[in-house]
């Protein structure tokens, strides 16, 4: 990584955080956001959440990928694709993406300093761009798993620039192992993308093969609300079920460099000081 602009700034990217991030393809800042800011999220998530249920019935596309259900959904005036729990007929929302054009709050978020400034010294650039978002539902007692994974192997499909796509985690709830916290393999980033599950369905190969890791280097983001995971798109990760009666919701928002194109969207949406493009 080049050196992180601006060292000054309060929320910039720490040397033990480089460190980190070489070493272990992660980091975490606990309760990096205020109670106002997370209160703000939670609402909005609940608010999209509810637009999205609305949405659904009149949804023009909707298919099933391995039993994964998913539905092209307008909420707010924006394209989002919604993806729904696994129990059959479920119509609960399991994940939005993109999250950030359905409400203010997540609009904000994004240009929010506690994430861009870290982000800028992660990518090694003085800008920064947002390339995807999403906010995922983890809904007491019916949150279901989310399978070892890395995210580079399905977005290698899409552009050459895997390598400068972190990610960031904001805990909207308490999370802890009951209600399914997010895990990371420590170290799994080192070889880039790893071979996935041949023959395992259509989704198969987007997830990592249990041989090529080692599932005792799991690190579990037992953090309180308002807390940050910063994540190599490189790194194995994946979490639990939630078999608790607490929601636990999460959004993520994956940065690459200042004006290049968003994964879903034909759109330039910098972010932070080089906000300019939307």
């Amino acid at each position: 990584m080049a050196a992180s602009p601006s060292q000054d700034e309060p929320y910039a990217l720490t040397e033990d955080e480089r460190v980190a991030w070489t070493r272990d393809g992660f980091f975490v800042r606990e309760g990096a956001l205020d109670d106002t800011t997370t209160q703000r999220l939670r609402a909005a998530a609940e608010a999209v959440a509810r637009a999205a249920e609305l949405a659904l019935p009149e949804a023009q596309e909707q298919y099933a990928i391995d039993g994964n259900e998913y539905v092209e959904a307008t909420i707010a005036g924006h394209e989002a694709t919604v993806q729904l729990e696994h129990a059959p007929e479920s119509r609960t929302v399991r994940v939005i993406e993109p999250m950030h054009p359905l409400d203010a709050a997540f609009e904000d978020l994004v240009d929010d300093p506690r994430l861009t400034a870290p982000m800028r010294g992660i990518i090694g650039t003085e800008g920064v761009a947002i390339f995807t978002d999403k906010m995922n539902l983890k809904r007491p007692r019916e949150g279901s798993r989310f399978q070892w994974h890395q995210d580079s192997p399905y977005w290698t499909h899409f552009c050459d620039h895997t390598d400068q796509l972190p990610n960031v985690m904001v805990a909207l709830d308490e999370a802890h192992e009951g209600n399914g916290c997010f895990r990371v393999i420590r170290g799994s980033h080192t070889r880039g993308p790893l071979p996935g599950r041949e023959g395992d369905g259509v989704l198969g190969p987007l997830f990592t093969h249990p041989d090529h890791f080692d599932e005792r280097n799991q690190f579990l983001a037992a953090v309180p609300a308002g807390s940050l995971v910063f994540f190599s798109p490189h790194t194995v990760h994946g979490s639990l079920p939630n078999l608790s009666d607490e929601p636990r919701r999460a959004l993520v928002l994956t940065y690459q460099p200042a004006g290049l194109r968003m994964f879903k969207v034909d759109r330039v949406r910098n972010a932070g000081t080089s906000a300019g493009v939307r």
